[in-house]
């Protein structure tokens, strides 16, 4: 009997993404000219994140737990949530979120909801991520630098859009900031999982690819 894919609310085991190796991944076309000079071209506007979670099995408990959560997601047909080891939150890993990570815009007086998101910037460069799992409760919130109380002046979605109650709705040339920690949607980039316990026991950990699920 066929199943069509879908999204599970749900996030992988937390011990074992924390262990995990993976990164950004961009699609960049060079094409190396007659005089020898290169023409580069982005044919992904975004980055696209991957990980090996084998990396981070490190018992045969770890390894049955993901492997039934592999099972429930029936391989790569169902995606879900996943906590990114070395970036989870708007502000540098050493410190918690604050209110005025990033910037999400500026007010018009009118407009109540902005979406969330996470600038990357380095020489004069600026790439700007959409946010699309915040962690329920992480969201903070501020209007040119003062903290706003979420409920009373703003809620988020579970997509990551922040909307302002109707009093509170940023006025004109106001910078709206939030800080906040979110996860990452993904699915398995694999219908198999192979073990052989022997090479396990002598420290040979299987491949569990992952791929980020672009919003």
């Amino acid at each position: 009997m066929s199943e069509t894919s879908g999204f599970d609310e749900v996030v992988f085991p937390l011990a074992v993404s924390l262990r995990a190796a993976g990164g950004p991944e961009r699609r960049t076309e060079i094409v190396v000219l007659g005089s020898g000079r290169e023409v580069r071209n982005a044919r992904w506007a975004d980055s696209r994140r991957r990980w090996d979670a084998g990396s981070g099995i490190r018992s045969l408990d770890d390894l049955h737990e993901v492997l039934s959560f592999f099972e429930a997601r029936r391989g790569r047909l169902h995606g879900f949530l996943w906590r990114d080891p070395l970036d989870d939150r708007s502000s540098p890993p050493s410190r918690e979120p604050s209110p005025t990570d990033q910037t999400l815009g500026t007010g018009d007086g009118v407009t109540a909801a902005f979406a969330l998101v996470k600038h990357y910037a380095s020489g004069g460069r600026d790439w700007v991520r959409s946010i699309v799992r915040p962690v329920a409760g992480s969201v903070r919130v501020a209007v040119d630098g003062v903290e706003k109380s979420a409920g009373a002046d703003f809620a988020v979605s579970a997509d990551g859009v922040v909307t302002f109650a109707p009093l509170a709705v940023p006025p004109p040339g106001a910078i709206v900031g939030a800080g906040f920690r979110f996860l990452v949607p993904v699915r398995f980039d694999t219908d198999e999982i192979r073990v052989d316990l022997t090479a396990f026991a002598a420290g040979e950990i299987p491949t569990i690819p992952l791929v980020e699920i672009r919003p």
